[in-house]
């Protein structure tokens, strides 16, 4: 796929965000048909769903359900509400020494996402010794950006990426929150230069990557992911709030889990 130049969401793509409701007219068919699947004997691959900014695991309570029909043994990333990371740390010299950057440099929240990345590490470390398998990770916005770093690190614990309009390119630059981050201070064009430095180690698992054209919170052209070196880009029609309720991307999810776990 030619690499094209990231933008944040058009005005009008982020009005439609407001009919997110609509992605979800197919869900009811899909869980009633989820609900008669007959169960296999032997039960599926382990997949942890990591929510986006400002969700919890409530939000993808009827992802899991679907999954879980499937066979899967699926599980909540069980970190309560995707805050970002805001208020985890008060200084860069916090950040574990995963993250190769310059922590003597002011801090206003720049560190924030990164330092929710090494709870999220320290998560799936503790799941996957006590499950003794890897895990699938599949993420919805954030939750997609935070599920790929954990993957970088974790090279033999995640088997699998899955993510929905994930911000690959960029962190917040590229976003319809991108104002709000700058009205904090924080330095979103040093952002995107450490994610750049983070993936010149691109990620050696399999990853699919949803994105829709018309969404309206994570510029499209930022969900793709031109430096992993196994990656797959399905694109969808449908809101950036509706991604994580959309049946279509529900299958599409399915799919890549039975391809890759």
């Amino acid at each position: 796929m030619k690499k094209p130049d990231p933008k944040t969401p058009s005005r009008f793509n982020l009005v439609r965000e407001a009919f997110a409701a609509t992605d979800m007219i197919g869900m009811p068919a899909a869980l009633l048909q989820a609900s008669q699947v007959k169960q296999q004997p032997d039960a599926r691959a382990h997949v942890m769903v990591l929510p986006g900014f400002g969700a919890n695991d409530a939000s993808t309570l009827p992802l899991r359900y679907f999954l879980s029909k499937h066979g899967y043994k699926v599980e909540g990333w069980g970190l309560g509400v995707n805050t970002g990371g805001r208020g985890m740390i008060n200084d860069l010299s916090e950040l574990s020494d995963r993250w190769d950057i310059d922590r003597d440099r002011p801090h206003a929240g720049e560190g924030e996402v990164p330092a929710l990345c090494d709870r999220v590490i320290e998560r799936v470390q503790k799941r996957t010794q006590e499950i003794d398998a890897p895990l699938a990770l599949v993420g919805w916005s954030l939750g997609g950006y935070l599920a790929r770093e954990v993957a970088r690190d974790l090279t033999q614990e995640v088997s699998t990426v899955i993510t929905m309009g994930s911000p690959v390119v960029g962190g917040p630059k590229y976003t319809s929150l991108a104002p709000l981050f700058r009205a904090r201070g924080v330095d979103v064009d040093w952002i995107e230069d450490e994610i750049n430095k983070r993936q010149e180690r691109p990620i050696e698992q399999p990853v699919t990557a949803i994105y829709s054209k018309t969404d309206g919170v994570v510029g499209w052209q930022a969900s793709l992911d031109h430096t992993s070196t196994n990656v797959t880009h399905i694109e969808v029609n449908g809101t950036h709030m509706g991604l994580g309720l959309n049946a279509r991307v529900w299958n599409i999810v399915l799919e890549a889990l039975h391809k890759h776990t």
